[in-house]
Parts: structure tokens; C-alpha cells; sequence
């Protein structure tokens, strides 16, 4: 009913003593998305960068200056018993990096535990506090003990927090990259419009630019050559080509005139043209399709289960193996279970089996696993974005890369679904002109859809096309299912089919007879033409297949995907358009629901079914299919069967879809390897599996380091897929618009 620009209208004009001004958000809609995520990635800087501050000089203190002379003999100065100056330092600066910079794991640990659950911030939080309290009890003991010898491993709890401190932020940074398909697609909208105001006769009084947000429902809006389309709408004046590629990926500009409707976001390319918005805000084009991308890219696939449940039971697991390495490696001391050389010289046995234990617990956190399949399939649907295929969610490009059955619909999904004439026999002498303004009068009042089919292709025999005046047609009837008839310049026309020329006891000639047979069987609608009760003409009427559909078929075929045709027309010309594909499969004469019979049927039989259908009559299918995918869906985004909506109404999608998702999938199993690999492989390591052989052991710095480490790597690895590039075969395929003379 209204819009922004009508309240910054009315807020400026409040009373004159105190002036109210009003504008729109600078930052718009998705800014503070972006915002946030630059202030969590300046978060977790900051906190590394004031660890590392306070990190350095520990670790200088116990790992470097300690063979430094003069330096060594500074820090091994005795304040009090036995306690250092050394360690009095480290105390100091451990501190505010254990308790300030590392609130954040605390709160963490506390918000799981108190659902019941164990994170990774639980892990961390108890392997820096083991390590850090254990160096308090040193420090103390030393202060108060005349003769004890401990070591303090405040810089193990201090490094530990700086790295994956640093882990974090070089994921979050990581992270933001995976959703920068957003990001574009919100910067597809122009910034400013040109906003026309006209009189009653339609003429143009006045321009003025304004935000492009403050356009309203029912605006007349300016584009310019080269600007991009404000909103979308549809042309009230000029004629142009519009480049839609950014919205659709549709890589040819496409002819706009009156009357024909425009995407906002995308480019105009040659002409002037006045358009009048349509949909606005949240109802545009661009503004649902960034909002099936963002649900998309925050729901949970369902092989995320997987990782939540290994999570569930992994950290409780951790902890155990932790305590038992920690058990095992102080009992094994005690008991002199191995050698004391084996003991370095500045620790005991207890400080030994510490180590080891704390090392287990933070190089085994789950975290690379909580990361494998959610940034995974966030960059997989932004690419699918991008390429004009929509996957709404997690779920869908799950189960496409299952797909091993598709069922087509055939008008508008394997034809363009626009019927055209492609060929016309006279029988008797008479001018084609004449012919088709009687057939063009007599079915302008009829509502079939080769009625709009007979009459574009009559209106090229008229000088005035865009809106011809057909002669009057009078007593106009229309027989459902049969055809039309009337009287049109005192001469009796009738369209219709050969039942309704027999009813009308109307005579079909031969030639007729043969055009008819002729036409069915190349999968075309024969129509007899009689005037004055005698049949003068016969038209054939066909949907034009879709370019490409042919090579599309076969590609799904050598992919091991079977094909199958699903349509309500007759037998005769779905078995000859199938036969075209080479698809042997084909159901016909089939009614809404029983497409979802059939769907279901094919799922009894063990397949993993792709409904690939072109909206209404289709969504019981495309519902009760595995995968729903929607084809042509132009500016109609919002699809609500279809799990995949494919932009481009080009068939070649379908096989984009289902590859995207298989790359997406080996990339999630990549992603689990390498973060489970990892954990099998590092925890025994951390355990101490190989210093009895080798004296090699993994203090927990290192361990902290090496956990950081695996989730930024299955972050990059899941942002390789931004490299994705479509089969090699569909780059070979030509499949451009119809151009139908």
C-alpha cells in the first residue's frame, strides 16, 4: 500500500518550527550481515594479537633465554625458597591470557555443558586449566618448600590458547570467503534509479534519481543503455535487449518490448526503456534468491548427523583417553615401568605423564569435523548460484548426488512448451493472407493454447502487429475438445479436429487424410480448416523440442542416470518425441497425481528419484520425488515444490545439479578423511606411542598448533570448490534460445 519513499516524504514535511529529516539505511539490508562477520573476524585478531603479546616473553623465558647465560642466571634469581624470578614473570603474563583472552572458552565449556553436550571448547578449556593450575601448585610449592624442584608449564597453557587463537581467525576469515556468492549477488542491484513522473496521457513530465531501495510498488522507472534494470517489472515503452546472465546464466541478452517483463539486477544493453515496478524489496527476484542461497548455506545436510553424532560421543571419549594416557604414563613411572633416562631432566615422572595427557586432549578436538560438511556445502550451493542452479538446502544437494533415475515432463521441460505453427497446406485456391484472417477472427475468443499459437503466427500476414483488428466474428462456439466455430464475413468457419468436421458432416479429402497422418507421426497437432462446409486448409501445430535435450539425455545415460518421460498427452506423440531422445521409457496420458504414483513407484523399486518438471501440474511429483528440480523458472523463484530450481529453463542444469552435488559430496568424504585421519593418527602420537623408539613426543603447544591446523585445511579444502567447472561435455553442447520464424 505504501512504501519508503512515502514516509521520508511525509517525515521531511512535518511542521516548519522543528524540521525533521529522514533518509534511507547507508548500510542496507545485507551490510549487517557483513558487519558482523568483519567484527568476529577483528575479534578473534585482536585476541591473538594480545596473546601473542603476553605468549612471547613466556615463551622466550622457559624455552630460549633458559641457554642464555647471563640472561639464564637473571631469571634463575630466587625471590622467595625455591620460586624464580623466571617463573614469577611467566605467572604474570600466563594470567591474562588464561582467565581474559581465553574467556571465550570458558563460556563456551559452560553454555555445552549446561545443555548437556561436551565441545571442543570444553577440550581446550580443560587441557590449558590442567596445565595452568598444575603450575600454580609448582609455583606455590617452590615459594613454601626450602628444597622442591618442579617445572611450570605456564607457557604450555599460554601457547596452546594463542594457536588456536590463531586457528580461529584464520578460519573465520576462511569462512567468510565461503559465502561470498551473497555477497555478489548482492551487489547485483544498482544503486540509484531514475524515477519518472507522467500526465494522464502517459508523457513524461519530470526525471529525478533516486535510491534505488526507495522504488515503490507501481513506479515508472528510467534504464538507460548500459544501466542495470532498478526492479522487476515489465516494459511500458522502448525496445532493448537486456542481459539476464547474472540472474538466470542464460549467456545470450534477450529482446525486450512492450509488454515483456525484466528482472531487476540485470543489464540493459542498447535501448531507452520505461518499465513499471512490479515487485519490490523483499518480493524481487534477487531478493528471493539470496534468500533461498542464505537458507541453504545455514541448513544442515544430512550427513552433518554424522558429525554431530561422532561429536556427541567423541569429546566425552576424549577425555577419557586422555586421563587413561595420563594414568597409564604416571603409574608406568611410579612403578618404574621404563627407564629414568627416558625423563627429561627438567621435569619427574608426574610432569611427564601431564604432557602427554594434555597433548591428547587438544590435538584430538572434533572441531575439523564440525567444519567438514557445513562449509562444504556452503560454497557448493553459492557455486550453484552463481551457475543459475538454486539448491534451496543441505537435503537437496544431498540426495541429487544419489540420483540415479529421472523422470521428465515433456511439455515446457523436454519442448519449450510454447506451441507454434510450423507448417500450413491450402487445398484450395486462396490467397494465405485471407486464409488466416478468417481462422485468426474465429479463434481470437477461444481460450485453447494453440489458439495463441494460430493467432502470433497470423498476425505476421498483418502490417499492424502488435495489436491487429480481427474482422467480427458472430455466433462464436466453442466445442471443448473439438474445436471452434463462427460466422465471419457471412462465411461459416470452423477450426477444430476431424470429429468435429464429421459432425458438421463436412467431407475430409484425401490429401487432407494423409496431411493428418503425416503430422501426428512426427509428433505434431494436425487442425482441418473449413470454410462455407468445405475443408480448404490444414495446420500443423507443434511444441519445438528443447535444443540440446537429446545430448543431455544421453550424457545422464553414460553417467549411469535412466531417463524416463512422464506426460499427460497422447501416446502417439509421446512415444515419437521419446523415440527423438532416446528415452524407452515413457508413461502417457497421465493425470497430476498419477506422475506422483509413478514417482513413488520408481522409489519402491530401489531408485533414488529426480522429478525434473516445469511447476504447477507437477508439484505432486516434484514432492514426492527424492529431488524435486524446477525448470524454468524464470522470475518465479520461489518454487515451493522444488528442492532445485534451475534458472535457465536449460535441461544441460540437470546435469550441472547432479555433478555439482557429487563434486560437493566426494568433497564432504575428503573433508572427513582428512579431519578423522588426522585424529587416528595424531592421537597416539600425542599419547606418547612413539617416544619409548624414537624419544619423539608431542608437547601440547605443537598439538594445539597441529588441531588449528586441520580445520583450516578442511576449510580450504572445502574452498577448492570454488574452481568447480561444469562437465566438459555441456561446454561442446550447444544449447542457445529457439528462434522460431
Amino acid at each position: 500500500m505504501t512504501g519508503p519513499r512515502n514516509f521520508i516524504k511525509v517525515i521531511d514535511s512535518t511542521g516548519s518550527s522543528r524540521r525533521f529529516k529522514a533518509t534511507i539505511d547507508p548500510e542496507g539490508e545485507g551490510a549487517g550481515r557483513e558487519s558482523h562477520r568483519k567484527e568476529e573476524i577483528k575479534q578473534y585478531f585482536r585476541s591473538f594479537l594480545w596473546s601473542l603479546i603476553f605468549t612471547t616473553p613466556v615463551f622466550l623465558t622457559s624455552m630460549v633465554f633458559m641457554y642464555i647465560p647471563g640472561i639464564k642466571h637473571g631469571l634463575d634469581t630466587k625471590v622467595v625458597n625455591m620460586l624464580t624470578i623466571g617463573e614469577v614473570i611467566r605467572w604474570v603474563l600466563s594470567t591474562p591470557v588464561q582467565f581474559i583472552i581465553g574467556r571465550r572458552f570458558y563460556t563456551g565449556s559452560y553454555k555445552a555443558l549446561r545443555h548437556g553436550s561436551a565441545n571442543m571448547d570444553v577440550l581446550i578449556a580443560l587441557g590449558t586449566n590442567a596445565a595452568y593450575f598444575y603450575s600454580v601448585y609448582t609455583v606455590i610449592r617452590a615459594a613454601s618448600s626450602p628444597d622442591f624442584e618442579g617445572t611450570d608449564f605456564f607457557e604450555t597453557s599460554a601457547m596452546l590458547i594463542s594457536f588456536i587463537l590463531l586457528g580461529k581467525y584464520l578460519e573465520v576469515l576462511a569462512k567468510g570467503k565461503t559465502s561470498e556468492a551473497i555477497a555478489k549477488l548482492m551487489n547485483l542491484a544498482p544503486e540509484t534509479a531514475i524515477l519518472l513522473s507522467l500526465d494522464e496521457e502517459g508523457n513524461v513530465i519530470s526525471e529525478e534519481e533516486i535510491d534505488s531501495r526507495l522504488i515503490q510498488k507501481n513506479d515508472i522507472i528510467k534504464i538507460i543503455p548500459g544501466a542495470k534494470v532498478a526492479s522487476d517489472g515489465f516494459v511500458l515503452w522502448g525496445q532493448s535487449h537486456i542481459n539476464e546472465s547474472m540472474i538466470t546464466g542464460e549467456a545470450r541478452p534477450v529482446a525486450k518490448r512492450k509488454g515483456d517483463t525484466v528482472i531487476g539486477g540485470t543489464v540493459n544493453e542498447n535501448g531507452v526503456l520505461h518499465i513499471k515496478a512490479t515487485k519490490v524489496g523483499s518480493e524481487s527476484a534477487l531478493a528471493q534468491i539470496v534468500r533461498l542461497v542464505e537458507s541453504a548455506q545455514m541448513a544442515k545436510a544430512p550427513v552433518q548427523k554424522f558429525a554431530d553424532r561422532i561429536s556427541k560421543y567423541f569429546v566425552p571419549l576424549v577425555i577419557m583417553l586422555s586421563f587413561s594416557t595420563w594414568l597409564a604414563w604416571f603409574l608406568a613411572g611410579k612403578l618404574h615401568g621404563y627407564p629414568e633416562s627416558w625423563i627429561p631432566s627438567s621435569m619427574d615422572s608426574f610432569e611427564l605423564a601431564l604432557q602427554f595427557g594434555i597433548s591428547v586432549m587438544v590435538i584430538a578436538c572434533p572441531c575439523a569435523l564440525g567444519l567438514a560438511t557445513p562449509t562444504a556445502v556452503m560454497v557448493g550451493t553459492g557455486v550453484g548460484a552463481s551457475l543459475g542452479v538454486l539448491i534451496k538446502d543441505g537435503q537437496a544437494l544431498e540426495g541429487a548426488h544419489k540420483v540415479n533415475c529421472i523422470v521428465f515432463d515433456k511439455t515446457g521441460t523436454l519442448t519449450v512448451g510454447k506451441p507454434v505453427v510450423v507448417n500450413t497446406r491450402l487445398l484450395k485456391n486462396m490467397v494465405l493472407h485471407e486464409f488466416y484472417e478468417l481462422v485468426a477472427a474465429t479463434e481470437v475468443n477461444s481460450e485453447h493454447p494453440l489458439t495463441k499459437a494460430i493467432i502470433e503466427y497470423a498476425k505476421k500476414f498483418r502490417e499492424d502487429e502488435e495489436n491487429p483488428a480481427w474482422p467480427e466474428a458472430r455466433d462464436f462456439v466453442s466445442i471443448t475438445g473439438h474445436g471452434v466455430k463462427a460466422i465471419v464475413r457471412n462465411k461459416e468457419v470452423i477450426v477444430g479436429n476431424k470429429s468435429l468436421m464429421l459432425e458438421n458432416n463436412i467431407v475430409i479429402p484425401i490429401d487432407a487424410q494423409d496431411m493428418l497422418t503425416e503430422t501426428e507421426s512426427m509428433a505434431q497437432t494436425g487442425i482441418l480448416v473449413s470454410i462455407d462446409g468445405e475443408v480448404k486448409g490444414v495446420l500443423a501445430i507443434s511444441d519445438p523440442v528443447k535444443p540440446g535435450a537429446q545430448e543431455v539425455i544421453s550424457i545422464l545415460k553414460s553417467m549411469n542416470v535412466r531417463s524416463i518421460m512422464v506426460t499427460g498427452d497422447n501416446w502417439r506423440t509421446a512415444s515419437s518425441i521419446a523415440s527423438q531422445f532416446g528415452i524407452e521409457t515413457v508413461v502417457a496420458e497421465a493425470k497430476p497425481e498419477q506422475k506422483a504414483e509413478k514417482v513413488k513407484e520408481l522409489q519402491a523399486e530401489g531408485y533414488a528419484v529426480a522429478m525434473v518438471g516445469d511447476g504447477i501440474n507437477d508439484s505432486p511429483a516434484l514432492v514426492a520425488a527424492d529431488v524435486g528440480m524446477a525448470i524454468g523458472a524464470g522470475t518465479d523463484i520461489a518454487i515451493e515444490a522444488a528442492d532445485i530450481v534451475l534458472m535457465k529453463s536449460n535441461l544441460d542444469d540437470v546435469i550441472t545439479a547432479i555433478h555439482l552435488s557429487r563434486k560437493t559430496f566426494s568433497r564432504i568424504r575428503l573433508n572427513y578423511i582428512w579431519a578423522l585421519g588426522y585424529n587416528i593418527l595424531g592421537i597416539p602420537i600425542a599419547a606418547g606411542a612413539l617416544f619409548p623408539s624414537t624419544g619423539f613426543r608431542l608437547p601440547p603447544w605443537i598439538a594445539g598448533a597441529a588441531m588449528a591446523a586441520s580445520s583450516v585445511s578442511v576449510v580450504c579444502c572445502s574452498l577448492l570448490l570454488k574452481n568447480y567447472e561444469r562437465p566438459k561435455k555441456l561446454e561442446n553442447l550447444e544449447i542457445g534460445g529457439i528462434q522460431i520464424e
